[in-house]
């Protein structure tokens, strides 16, 4: 069997699959205290016999090998996950291959394989809910180097009149700090869900989400950039985002046809397991 494992913010996700990557089984469990979280899902595994593991947890992570932070998640407001040997408490338990990279890449493997960017080489995905994430993919490979991507940390301009100072505690008036789930939430005193389609806010979140887009096309010229995430989920905000993407770039670059370019995930909220299973395939041949 081919295992991933999803280690998101606020929960876990992991799958066993055959060869043929259908998916055998499933496990999810809430993104407690390492201590309770683990050693449910070694026992998950250990009822099958598994030839490969792919993991994509939430970041920082340590993905450079060269480094001892090599395997660790790493800065987290996540209490008990700082500094956590995620790769090594594996390893004790499973001698086979491990792919690990973050959620956001295994996301964006999946959307490039068998999701909304299929016959593309140069993507980037962005997760917008709890938090926001990105996954760059180039030539077909997963994007790393001295550390892996934080998209999601990207600085922004301040919308005319918009004063909201933003959630993140390292940098406020990030992407994240002005327009994941938790501004949302600070912005209108309930949470994304409750609000209503045609509420004025989803102006405010689309001309950020807009702005990282712009951020992105001119750093990476991919050739599509997807969105997942539970924000993203309110479909009624893309149209906004293209709008505002379209006149933030003022044509500065060229760009495909916005609704071919700006898109909504094409797997959904399976992307991370469906890339995860791929990379564990990958790997294990």
């Amino acid at each position: 069997m081919y295992a991933a494992i999803e280690a998101g913010g606020t929960k876990f996700v992991v799958a066993v699959a055959d060869h043929d990557l259908s998916i055998v089984s499933r496990f999810k469990t809430a993104t407690e205290y390492p201590e309770v979280v683990m050693p449910r899902i070694i026992s998950f595994l250990q009822q099958f016999k598994i030839e490969s593991i792919a993991v994509g947890s939430f970041g920082p992570i340590g993905v450079n090998p060269d480094l001892t932070s090599y395997g660790k998640i790493k800065h987290t407001p996540k209490k008990g996950w700082q500094d956590f040997d995620f790769l090594g408490n594996l390893r004790r338990f499973f001698d086979v291959p491990i792919y690990w990279t973050t959620d956001v890449n295994i996301a964006a493997y999946g959307e490039l394989k068998m999701g909304a960017a299929q016959g593309k080489k140069n993507i980037v995905y962005l997760t917008v809910g709890t938090g926001i994430g990105g996954g760059v993919i180039v030539d077909g490979q997963i994007m790393t180097g001295y550390s892996h991507p934080e998209i999601g940390h990207i600085l922004m301009q301040p919308m005319a009149s918009d004063d909201f100072k933003g959630v993140c505690p390292y940098h406020s008036y990030c992407l994240e700090g002005v327009a994941a789930g938790p501004a949302l939430g600070a912005r209108a005193g309930k949470t994304a869900e409750l609000l209503d389609a045609d509420d004025p806010i989803w102006d405010t979140e689309a001309f950020y989400l807009a702005q990282g887009v712009c951020d992105l096309t001119v750093s990476f010229a991919p050739e599509m950039v997807v969105f997942g995430g539970g924000v993203s989920n309110q479909t009624q905000i893309f149209n906004k985002i293209r709008s505002s993407f379209e006149k933030q770039l003022n044509n500065y670059v060229d760009v495909p046809e916005l609704d071919q370019y700006i898109v909504h995930a094409g797997l959904g909220n399976d992307a991370g397991i469906v890339g995860g299973l791929l990379l564990a395939q990958k790997i294990a041949q």
